[in-house]
């Protein structure tokens, strides 16, 4: 990583440290400079036991030397640090400046106003500092600060801090500071509510679908969206204001919480052919891990620097044991392997500085401040588009069980050869229509035998015989309502179903119909034939009101048509008898 080599030289050559006691350049406060970087003036004095007095370190001035860390920030530091920055006033000033510590989780940070060696203001800022009592109500710790004009202070900061010492310091004018504070905070708003809109429809796609992976990729985002909110003070803020305990333990949570959904969504998203027999059960298991340390941190029985050795071993694993999985997606081209690298080679990378600017390697900017919930922001953005995918593949394959199941139910009730219903697509449609069936609007059932098929069938073979019943399919449906029905129970018999008829006689006329439509021959490709048509026929409701007996009749009056001379029309009445 020569990148990271040449800033961590850069920021080395920056702040060299100077000789013990040596005279250190004030911070000229001038209001045509409305903003100023304080780091340039800073030199510290570490104080382990924590029991240093404001008077002891004034009086004590040989213990300050430059910081040798980057610019904006101490390290990973469990002493107590003073830091001292000379000021001069200039004689054009208003003297209204405004201290401003632009990193909202540090713990406790008393500010010694000194002017001659003299202490003239005390003021105590830092996240377990109640919110309402802060001198500033801001996200981050802001002082205000009345100098006189054409004079020289010094300020004393003593801070002390469980985390990261980031201490990024400037003075500015009040009106430059609420501009920079309000850029943030819209900065912040923008990117807390694309969060809570991931989260909100992660969360209502999970209840909705039932999808699993959208409650995971929401335990993910939770873990990502608390930290951000207490990394930048908006928790402090507006979220959890005057809960101490959240500002101490949010930080050790949200990254427990996010690893935990890392486990889990990186689990499901990548299951497949290419993960290891194992690799669900040890995703799993370190995401049940990751929620037993979260709940000894709750309790206080862990501090944050294991919480902090837990997530530096645990934190990596699972994108380490998703990596073979995504590179073979990758490579037989599946987008989600390729959405899978590009989220985390940006997730390494904004790693790789937010842990430089932690360690003091790294300066302590906007952008490298900022670069990890760039980051994340983007990385969320990337597995929505993994979910998008994910919820089309569902959709899609519903899609073909959808088909298959309605392929599989034609294929139930079609007869393969003329593409009619079947017998059990007849049953299925008289089923659905004989409750309809009443005096006025009545259901007739033709029962249809081909006379003479037999003879075509043996004398020109199967072929020209199933050519020929296909060809009385068509003549049936061409002389028929859209609205009928008509079906082959197989070999030459066929069922017409007919809804809607008027009366009596009209459901005669519609069976000489179609034994007149039979007196012309067929064509077909290689023959032309004659056959011709018996039928027998019941009414519903007036010959039976289900569908056993009118097929019975109806079957009983074309055989009885049938012995009578073919080609006839014959009604089975309900005062037959059946046999």
């Amino acid at each position: 990583m020569s990148w990271m080599t040449g800033i961590q030289a850069f920021a080395t050559e920056m702040a060299m440290p100077v000789a013990a006691g040596a005279t250190q350049a004030a911070l000229q406060l001038r209001d045509a400079n409305p903003a100023v970087d304080a780091w340039s003036a800073v030199s510290i004095m570490p104080d382990p036991a924590g029991k240093l007095s404001v008077d002891e370190v004034i009086a004590d001035q040989s213990q300050f030397v430059r910081p040798k860390t980057a610019a904006d920030t101490l390290g990973l530091r469990r002493d107590v640090v003073w830091l001292r920055i000379p000021l001069a006033v200039s004689s054009a000033s208003d003297g209204l400046w405004v201290l401003d510590i632009d990193y909202a989780v540090l713990n406790k940070i008393d500010v010694y106003l000194t002017q001659n060696k003299q202490q003239i203001q005390h003021s105590l800022l830092g996240n377990m500092q109640a919110y309402s009592k802060r001198p500033i109500t801001s996200r981050s710790h802001a002082l205000g600060l009345k100098l006189k004009p054409d004079s020289d202070y010094t300020l004393y900061l003593r801070v002390e801090t469980v985390g990261a010492m980031i201490v990024p310091i400037s003075l500015s004018k009040p009106s430059n500071f609420h501009a920079r504070a309000l850029n943030e905070q819209m900065l912040q708003g923008m990117m807390t509510g694309l969060a809570l809109c991931l989260l909100i429809y992660s969360l209502a796609q999970w209840l909705s679908l039932g999808e699993y992976l959208f409650l995971k990729y929401a335990v993910l985002l939770t873990g990502s969206l608390m930290f951000s909110l207490l990394q930048f003070g908006v928790g402090a803020q507006y979220v959890w204001t005057e809960n101490v305990w959240m500002e101490l333990h949010a930080g050790g949570l949200s990254a427990l919480i996010a690893a935990c959904g890392s486990f889990l969504f990186i689990e499901q998203a990548l299951a497949g052919r290419d993960r290891h027999r194992y690799f669900g059960i040890m995703m799993k298991g370190g995401a049940c891990l990751t929620m037993v340390f979260a709940a000894l941190y709750s309790f206080d029985m862990i501090d944050i620097h294991i919480v902090t050795a837990i997530i530096s071993t645990l934190g990596m694993t699972p994108v380490l044991m998703g990596m073979p999985g995504a590179i073979a997606r990758a490579r037989r081209g599946d987008t989600v392997g390729g959405y899978f690298l590009s989220a985390w080679v940006v997730y390494f990378v904004t790693t790789a500085i937010l842990i430089g600017v932690i360690k003091g390697g790294i300066p302590a900017n906007f952008w490298t401040l900022h670069s990890f919930q760039f980051g994340a922001t983007f990385d969320m953005l990337v597995f929505m588009r993994v979910l998008g995918l994910r919820t089309k593949a569902l959709h899609t394959a519903a899609q073909d069980a959808t088909r298959e199941r309605d392929t599989l139910h034609s294929m139930a009730h079609t007869d393969p050869l003329t593409g009619l219903p079947n017998r059990r697509g007849l049953n299925t449609s008289l089923n659905t229509m004989l409750p309809k069936a009443s005096a006025d609007n009545i259901l007739a059932v033709y029962m249809l035998d081909l006379d003479g098929f037999k003879q075509v069938n043996d004398q020109y073979g199967h072929d020209i015989g199933d050519e020929l019943l296909i060809a009385v399919a068509q003549r049936l449906q061409a002389n028929l309502r859209s609205a009928d029905l008509v079906s082959r129970l197989g070999g030459d018999e066929f069922v017409v179903m007919s809804m809607g008829v008027n009366n009596v006689q009209q459901a005669h006329e519609l069976g000489h119909k179609l034994l007149d439509a039979f007196s012309m021959p067929f064509k077909l490709r290689e023959q032309i034939c004659s056959v011709g048509l018996t039928i027998g026929y019941a009414l519903a409701p007036h010959d039976g009101h289900d569908t056993i007996s009118l097929l019975k009749r109806a079957d009983a009056a074309m055989y009885s048509g049938k012995q009578s001379g073919k080609h006839c029309l014959r009604r089975g009445e309900a005062s037959e008898t059946l046999a």
